[in-house]
């Protein structure tokens, strides 16, 4: 079995190859379509970047299994020691508006606990990554969460819905809020100290949060689902109820408010 840092090494080695791909589609007028049931836009782009991924990290590890937002869900990954999971493009709906904010993302998980991470945003060359015995990095720099503690003011990383008073029995917090397309990158922005939390209450799927999950808490980041939760992956329902990341102090604050009174 590789050890975490040469999975990293590869995770980050196939983001930023297969990033190449996505910038030869970005701006140029992808082909896209929705996906059924609701399921979000898919890109040409989309297909292209997850089969290099494909063929970059099962190729090198044959014996991981595979799990992505692109490919067709099969019961082998679960029986796998590790699993790949991966996003080709987090941001679609952005990416075929010509944003910048996109994100490749991919990352390992073991036993249901994430090893390894990498998120890659080839417009503007940002490279997040952590494995589970090293630091979080922006390009190659260590990084920490910030030291905000009290949601008054905190900038955190949300949608309007995520605020409505219903997902705040306690009180809505008086915070600063903004967004980005990408629920990795938000993450990573956490870990990067940039802002100060992120909160989903929707369920999140896995390919969307694993690598950057790791990264925000090797960042010094609580990471866990709406209810105050361990997050765990590779599971044959690959969906959390929610993500909170925060500093650890800001992240019991604002799970005060989240949490109904008992």
């Amino acid at each position: 079995m590789q050890a975490p840092e040469a999975d990293l090494a590869l995770l980050c080695d196939a983001v930023q190859d297969a990033g190449e791909i996505a910038m030869r589609y970005w701006r140029h007028k992808p082909e896209h379509w929705d996906k059924p049931d609701n399921g979000g836009p898919v890109s040409e782009a989309d297909l292209a970047v997850n089969e290099r991924l494909d063929s970059l990290l099962r190729g090198a590890r044959p014996g991981y299994g595979w799990l992505s937002e692109e490919s067709a869900d099969t019961v082998e990954r679960l029986s796998a020691a590790r699993c790949f999971i991966v996003d080709p493009i987090d941001g679609t709906r952005g990416f075929i508006n010509g944003e910048d904010t996109f994100s490749i993302v991919a990352g390992i998980a073991e036993g249901g606990r994430m090893i390894a991470g990498a998120v890659w945003l080839p417009a503007l060359k940002r490279l997040y990554s952590a494995h589970s015995d090293g630091p979080a990095l922006y390009n190659g720099t260590p990084v920490r969460v910030s030291a905000t503690s009290n949601p008054h003011g905190a900038r955190v990383l949300t949608t309007a819905p995520n605020m409505a008073a219903s997902h705040w029995p306690g009180g809505v917090p008086d915070l600063k809020r903004s967004f980005r397309p990408s629920l990795a990158y938000r993450m990573c922005l956490v870990a990067e100290g940039r802002h100060d939390a992120m909160i989903t209450f929707r369920p999140a799927w896995e390919w969307d949060i694993a690598a950057a999950s790791l990264i925000a808490e090797r960042g010094g980041a609580r990471v866990t689902d709406a209810g105050g939760g361990p997050l765990r992956f590779n599971r044959p329902d690959p969906r959390a109820n929610g993500v909170i990341a925060a500093p650890p102090a800001l992240h019991s604050a604002l799970m005060a408010r989240a949490l109904a009174p008992s």
